[in-house]
């Protein structure tokens, strides 16, 4: 491995960091920075749109305020570099607290970056999330404690 491929994915890594670091820190401006102008993101896997870096940090904003707790897990990094331009599919495990749960719901699967180098840096210039699998928590409270004494009920009485 050449010094300059060493370095590349040590940006690279750094630039998957920040991205998880800006979602999880609801950073706005921090995740708008991680992609070019014209960047196309595609969140339509777990039922969000496809747009352009304004369009998407919106939603973003909006969506990532409803969860009381996000933690997303970023590895087995797989790089092709091809000079100045890197297709990265990584892996991810999204450990979250839906709203109105008070257990915690797990998701995971794969980020496909498409990256360019530019004077700032390694910026995004197509995202697609692929979600391989989603475990969501029972909703917890006065529902749900309900509903199981009446099952209770019906099985004991």
């Amino acid at each position: 491995m050449e010094i300059q491929e060493v370095i590349d994915r040590l940006e690279i890594e750094q630039h998957l960091t920040n991205y998880a670091k800006a979602v999880d820190s609801e950073d706005w401006d921090l995740w708008r920075s991680l992609y070019t102008e014209d960047a196309r993101i595609d969140y339509s896997a777990v039922g969000g749109p496809t747009g352009n870096r304004v369009e998407i940090s919106a939603w973003l904003e909006a969506s990532m305020k409803l969860l009381p707790m996000k933690q997303h897990f970023i590895t087995n990094i797989d790089y092709t570099i091809t000079g100045d331009t890197a297709e990265v599919r990584a892996m991810f495990y999204n450990p979250m607290i839906l709203p109105g749960n008070t257990e915690k719901s797990d998701c995971g699967g794969w980020y496909r970056h498409k990256l360019v180098r530019t004077s700032e840096g390694w910026r995004t210039n197509d995202f697609q999330e692929e979600d391989v699998w989603f475990s969501a928590a029972m909703k917890k409270g006065a529902d749900a404690d309900r509903a199981a004494r009446e099952e209770k009920s019906d099985h004991h009485g």
